[in-house]
């Protein structure tokens, strides 16, 4: 099912790759076994995914697999150029793609890369926003403060406050 599960601060990541690319990183809870690369692409990307739970400065060069349709790549290019330690608002990324922030929202909740693709520096204009299609609390609403927090921004007890 995938081609590498490793350790992450908020349980596991798994990673599935199709021929030279990444096709899928996902949040998994610590319960999933890990599981070592089984390919050159996984190794690399796991090395990269750990790199930055070390550095969250970190950059990634992965092959992404083309999925997704032209709308979420375009949305996806505009959040991969949200430098670490910043965040957009739906509405700033919407204005910068030439779209409304509901279907930015649901672009970046398509995200197949996050981490790699940081869709979690996309939030609401007065709270933290939704991520990967879950607006309540939970996993991975927690996965996405742990991240916001790992990239120290500024903003972020303004959001744990709400939550």
């Amino acid at each position: 099912m995938y081609n590498a599960v490793i350790d992450a601060p908020f349980g596991k990541v798994g990673i599935r790759t199709e021929g030279d690319a990444v096709r899928e990183v996902i949040f998994l809870p610590a319960s999933v076994e890990n599981v070592a690369p089984d390919t050159q692409m996984a190794k690399r990307a796991v090395e990269q995914i750990e790199h930055y739970f070390e550095h969250a400065s970190a950059t990634f060069d992965l092959p992404l697999a083309p999925v997704g349709t032209p709308f979420q790549r375009r949305v996806w290019d505009g959040i991969s150029r949200i430098a670490p330690g910043t965040v957009q608002t739906y509405g700033q990324l919407a204005n910068e793609v030439g779209s409304v922030p509901r279907a930015v929202g649901q672009a970046c909740g398509s995200n197949y890369f996050p981490i790699v693709i940081p869709c979690h520096r996309v939030v609401g204009s007065n709270w933290i926003g939704g991520f990967a299609h879950h607006n309540e609390e939970g996993f991975l609403r927690d996965v996405k403060r742990w991240l916001l927090a790992h990239e120290s921004l500024e903003a972020l007890p303004l959001w744990q406050a709400q939550a």
